[in-house]
């Protein structure tokens, strides 16, 4: 089992900042990325930014330029640095981690519960 807990989500003005932060605990061998999605309720989740182990971190263009997605490797966490933040980007943030139990497993995928962020004045 592995747990991912988030934190940092809230209220902000149009144009602030927050930052987020997923820590995962349990059972890894390794992690193959970290990264955040989100969700605005009757749409469907989408990606806000993954880190790939080894390969740049990918990011949905509608956050390029204002979001920076980071990882700490000794702690298992990923954080996601917002800036300029919009109303359109008020959804729930969930935390993805696809990771593996031992050397030789699969990779698995694991979500955290997820975050609120609400974008207004």
């Amino acid at each position: 089992q592995v747990q991912l807990v988030e934190s940092g989500g809230g209220l902000v003005q149009p144009g602030g900042s927050l930052r987020l932060s997923c820590a995962a605990s349990g059972t890894i061998y390794s992690i193959d990325a970290m990264g955040w999605y989100r969700q605005v309720e009757g749409k469907e989740r989408e990606l806000v930014a993954e880190n790939t182990r080894g390969a740049r971190t990918r990011y949905a263009d509608f956050v390029k330029g204002r979001f920076t997605a980071s990882r700490d490797y000794a702690k298992n966490t990923v954080y996601l640095q917002m800036n300029s933040l919009k109303p359109e980007d008020t959804a729930v943030y969930y935390c993805n981690v696809v990771y593996r139990r031992t050397s030789w497993s699969d990779p698995l995928d694991a979500w955290g519960q997820g975050t609120l962020v609400t974008v207004s004045s």
